[in-house]
């Protein structure tokens, strides 16, 4: 009798082809509150207008920087673009850039696909030496959520907690929530958006409805104008024309693509974006990870043995469900989830060029991969465990604080 592999999920081979087979039927549908379907990021690309990241970039990255280029670039999981280019070739002519990333706080705690971003933006950050605005929308999750004013608002700052622990420097980092900081010459540049955006307009960009109610409508501008250094006076001052660059994942590419359009209209750069893929979920590459099931994610919050068995019991695999067929066969990489989330944490490329062909070939069983990763997670979500925990509330009110940042630049 054949042995069934340990660390196979269930469904085994016969559920990986019944989910290529629903991912090929099913449309994606990638916008800034839905991602869902097999995505297709070449089609992406194209339906978005944004360019793909090539390697002539990445290797400018390093040569610019004088370090290693991130995980993130090496791997593609930043693959797209608007601009990036420019941001080089100002940086390279001497002229410095801000950085504007967020978060929308809509739950206790972040997953892995939350930290992407700011794992990426702290690279960012240290790489260049430049400031650094993180907007927490707490507006919009309160307008999409049933979340009240006040829980929106504690989540916020709950969240805050996380994104400081990825590291990021206190002197060159603004974090505000739109409740507390909206208005002024920010509100200023919010209405100048406003007045060249139709409501036709908005409406083929982000496919409201009449059933949508209007908070949702006149959201779009409070997450355009970060892009606008004037909106920051304590920080910006008399530096209207200083460029912004965006680290994001692209379902939040729409957004960016109206302050674009808005911005040469009003005296502004274009902001300029670098975005990533999505982490997908365990049990499956489909879309992201959500946060309403608990089982498709990874939380900065879960203990060793909660991640054990996530791993074990829910992570989608490509190997077969035996050894003696895994030993025959070998694993289909493509749509394993295991290889696909060490791709995006194992910083070791020749280990990772190891796992694939070891597993792809039939020389590795799907247990092993599992024993790798999860060591691996349970690093990081430790590692970033202890950095929250040290975050205390005096810490978050200097990151949020409206005061000049005394290393901008240096």
């Amino acid at each position: 009798m054949e042995k069934r592999e340990e660390g196979v999920n269930e469904e085994g081979a016969a559920a990986a082809a019944a989910v290529e087979a629903a991912g090929e039927a099913e449309e994606a549908e990638v916008n800034p509150w839905e991602v869902s379907g097999k995505i297709d990021y070449d089609k992406l690309i194209d339906k978005f207008g944004c360019q793909r990241l090539d390697q002539s970039l990445i290797d400018r990255v390093q040569r610019l920087t004088a370090r290693p280029p991130h995980v993130f670039l090496r791997r593609g999981v930043f693959f797209a673009h608007r601009d990036f280019n420019e941001i080089l070739d100002a940086y390279e002519r001497g002229d410095k850039f801000y950085l504007y990333t967020g978060r929308g706080p809509s739950s206790e705690a972040l997953h892995l696909g939350h930290l992407i971003p700011f794992m990426f933006t702290k690279y960012l950050q240290d790489a260049f030496k430049v400031p650094l605005v993180i907007q927490l929308t707490d507006d919009e999750k309160c307008m999409w959520k049933s979340l009240s004013v006040e829980e929106s608002q504690r989540l916020a700052r709950e969240n805050a907690k996380d994104i400081i622990a990825c590291g990021f420097d206190v002197t060159r980092t603004f974090i505000f929530s739109d409740f507390d900081y909206v208005g002024g010459a920010f509100y200023k540049n919010m209405v100048r958006v406003a007045k060249c955006v139709t409501y036709n307009k908005v409406v083929g960009i982000f496919g409201f409805t009449g059933e949508d109610h209007i908070g949702k409508v006149s959201f779009p501008p409070v997450q355009a104008v970060p892009s606008f250094p004037s909106s920051f006076p304590h920080l910006f001052n008399g530096k209207d024309h200083l460029r912004c660059l965006i680290p994001c994942a692209i379902d939040q590419d729409p957004y960016f693509r109206m302050t674009r359009d808005v911005a040469p209209r009003i005296g502004y750069h274009k902001p300029a974006l670098i975005e990533s893929s999505f982490f997908p979920a365990l049990q499956g590459d489909t879309g992201k990870m959500s946060a309403s099931d608990p089982n498709s994610a990874i939380y900065v919050t879960d203990s060793a043995k909660d991640i054990k068995d996530k791993i074990n019991r829910y992570a989608f695999t490509g190997g077969q469900d035996t050894k003696e067929k895994q030993r025959l066969y070998g694993a289909n990489l493509e749509v394993d989830i295991p290889v696909k989330y060490l791709s995006f944490f194992l910083d070791d490329d020749d280990e990772l060029e190891h796992i694939k062909t070891e597993y792809g070939s039939g020389r590795m069983l799907t247990f092993d991969v599992k024993k790798r990763l999860i060591e691996i997670l349970v690093e990081i979500v430790e590692r970033h465990r202890r950095a929250r925990a040290a975050v205390t509330d005096e810490m978050v009110d200097a990151f949020m604080a409206v005061r000049p940042l005394p290393s901008m630049f240096s």
